[in-house]
């Protein structure tokens, strides 16, 4: 028998009090059992839910489930459990052991307001041959002209795999759709957690929308992985950014989302992601 697991329910890169990505947290004395865990984050039903346990002073162990699959690293419910330890141990900043290696989250909830800040894993990008891209395309019915080549179609990551595919026009971003099955066999066959389909409003905002078929998602309404792969792929292309750019996503699913990213100039450096988190318990 599965043990059960006290499930925290969490919106992160909220919107002010609207908004934002559900994910569950579970914090538990020990790591909970493989089995109890993917068992839990399909009965919640969240793109994500993060499962953390103490590994000494100030280091937890967090591991991350869909509700099909185990995922490297999560972004959004890594924001979700940092505005959760800030409630339960005070704002600060805490170091994560994660699949992908370790990074940080600094929490906050001073005065009833969470917030988060998380410092990804290293990123690196490279271009799509054009047969993937090709591919790619193809799977959301989006023909060649529809593809904004200033920003490339590529292969990104920041602790987790991710395709960018750009837009040219915010229209073509709002009418994303695809057949679940052949995205998650399209995904699952690159060892792609999401794919990111990006509009450029300027230099410093981009509004999105992220495929999640692989784990048995058809959409995030805000992925905070991709979001830090995509700034460290800006910064590789050598995109005006000016050190910060703001994603804007979920508008089109009724639950707008904000994730702002901060990218410093050394190439392959980890990319500070933060947002607003609220309760939904």
């Amino acid at each position: 028998m599965l043990e059960k697991l006290d499930i925290i329910r969490i919106a992160a890169f909220a919107d002010g009090d609207r908004g934002g990505n559900p994910a569950g947290v579970v914090i538990a004395d020990a790591m909970p059992g493989q089995d109890a865990m993917q068992e839990t984050a399909a009965q919640v039903g969240f793109s994500e839910t993060a499962f953390a346990a103490p590994l000494g002073p100030g280091l937890w162990r967090v591991r991350y489930f869909s509700p099909e699959s185990e995922v490297p690293f999560c972004g959004h419910a890594t924001i979700a459990l940092g505005a959760v330890l800030a409630e339960r141990m005070g704002d600060g900043v805490f170091r994560l052991k994660i699949n992908a290696g370790e990074i940080s989250v600094e929490g906050r909830a001073s005065g009833g307001a969470m917030s988060a800040a998380l410092l990804s894993p290293p990123t690196r990008s490279r271009l799509l041959d054009e047969a993937t891209a090709t591919a790619l395309a193809d799977l959301f019915g989006i023909g060649p002209d529809r593809i904004d080549h200033r920003i490339p179609p590529a292969h990104v990551h920041a602790g987790a795999d991710h395709f960018v595919l750009a837009l040219k026009d915010r229209t073509t971003l709002a009418a994303m759709n695809y057949d679940l099955d052949a995205g998650r066999a399209f995904m699952r066959a690159r060892d792609l957690v999401t794919i990111m389909l990006v509009h450029v409003r300027d230099d410093r905002r981009f509004d999105a929308r992220n495929a999640f078929a692989s784990g048995g998602v058809f959409e995030d309404p805000a992925t905070g992985a991709a979001a830090a792969a995509f700034a460290g792929y800006l910064r590789d292309l050598g995109w005006p950014h000016g050190g910060r750019v703001e994603i804007l996503q979920g508008d089109d699913m009724g639950m707008p989302s904000r994730i702002t990213a901060e990218i410093g100039s050394t190439p392959g450096a980890p990319i500070r992601v933060s947002g607003t988190a609220r309760r939904l318990d």
